[in-house]
């Protein structure tokens, strides 16, 4: 399961919007690659037969089946602070991650 938090599923609602994506949903996925070996990857996306959908504050989430071991657990957030901005991953699977929050290593 993902869990999303309120600001996460602010800004998912604008993207949505802004996109017209209204008859897509969040895709949660990761790829191998970053400096820390692993990069998770976000966008919007139909259904497919393969997905593992989970559903957390009113956000529908499809994630395929090799990403979901490495997705347990995970909380996806949203910052607009002045350290930065954009989706942050706090996922208890990670045993590190790089200093950009982007890549992560099990």
């Amino acid at each position: 399961m993902i869990k999303v938090t309120e600001k996460a599923k602010n800004r998912i609602v604008e993207l949505k919007q802004v996109d017209s994506n209204d008859n897509k949903h969040l895709r949660v996925s990761v790829t191998g690659g970053g400096c820390s070996g692993l990069m998770y990857n976000l966008s919007f996306d139909k259904i497919l037969e393969t997905d593992e959908i989970f559903e957390d504050n009113q956000v529908k989430i499809l994630v395929d089946k090799k990403s979901i071991l490495y997705l347990l657990g995970t909380t996806l957030d949203f910052s607009d602070g002045l350290n930065g901005k954009g989706f942050q991953f706090v996922n208890p699977n990670a045993s590190r991650t790089c200093g950009c929050g982007e890549s992560f290593a099990v």
